[in-house]
């Protein structure tokens, strides 16, 4: 199945949603769940001060999220959200997954639309979805801080 949404996405991201795509409404959501046992860990850097991370307001569940750029222009998305919010931890996983390796341009250039665009209208709430959205939103804008300065 295409999205015509799915233009020119980094080919991490066009494969988690077309895994995504290929499934039923009941196992996206299953895949979601996968996802969130797949979070990586918080670096010790960040466990130990989590407050270096931006608590994630447009999520229901207490995430925190921080995007660094490194020195070659590299982006490294971390997240915490706690395993009671699985879909919470499933969204933060897909962003973790899809970021991994990405310049800061292609971070930039990311539809703002993604999360809406792997099917899941039907499976988890519109709030939820906001809350995907919100980590990218806040990613983005950690980009271009990073950028700035």
């Amino acid at each position: 199945m295409a999205d015509d949404r799915s233009v020119d996405v980094p080919e991490t991201f066009a494969r988690i949603r077309a895994d995504f795509l290929e499934l039923s409404q009941a196992d996206r959501l299953l895949l979601l769940l996968e996802f969130s046992r797949e979070l990586p860990e918080l670096p010790e850097r960040f466990a130990s001060a989590p407050e270096l991370l931006e608590r994630v307001e447009e999520c229901q569940a207490p995430v925190r999220a921080f995007t660094e750029v490194d020195e070659a222009g590299i982006v490294h998305f971390y997240a915490s959200a706690p395993p009671e919010a699985p879909t919470t931890r499933g969204f933060a996983a897909i962003l973790a997954e899809g970021l991994a390796g990405l310049t800061a341009e292609q971070v930039l250039a990311l539809p703002d639309d993604y999360p809406f665009t792997l099917g899941l209208t039907e499976a988890v709430s519109l709030l939820r979805l906001r809350g995907m959205s919100g980590m990218l939103t806040r990613t983005k804008r950690q980009v271009r801080e990073q950028l700035a300065t």
